[in-house]
């Protein structure tokens, strides 16, 4: 009996931690790409290092420098509007990739 009630609170406690990892979350940062990542080395500006960078095969990223921080991004096409611009991206993290549910300009 006691071994059942430890099994029964360890599904508990792998099924609360499911339920947070699948939690929709704001992210803040900037629209970078995947070769630079937090630092960007090529260009005049963020959006022509991004630009470049991204017709030479890299993927547009969000990079949050503030918590040093670089997530890929699963739409493409929704971060192609804004390189090298801060934004917001609300979706779901899955490892180091966020699952976009929307992407808009920063305020």
């Amino acid at each position: 009996m006691r071994r059942l009630a430890h099994v029964g609170g360890f599904l508990l406690l792998v099924a609360g931690l499911s339920l947070a990892a699948g939690k929709t979350q704001t992210f803040t940062g900037e629209i970078g790409d995947s070769m630079c990542g937090l630092k960007h080395t090529m260009g005049d500006s963020a959006k022509d290092c991004t630009e470049e960078c991204v017709k030479g095969g890299a993927k547009y990223i969000l990079a949050d420098t503030v918590h040093g921080k670089v997530y890929q991004l699963s739409d493409q096409d929704a971060a192609k509007k804004y390189p090298g611009e801060k934004v917001k991206v609300t979706g779901t993290l899955k490892g180091e990739t966020i699952e976009v549910t929307s992407i808009s300009a920063a305020k």
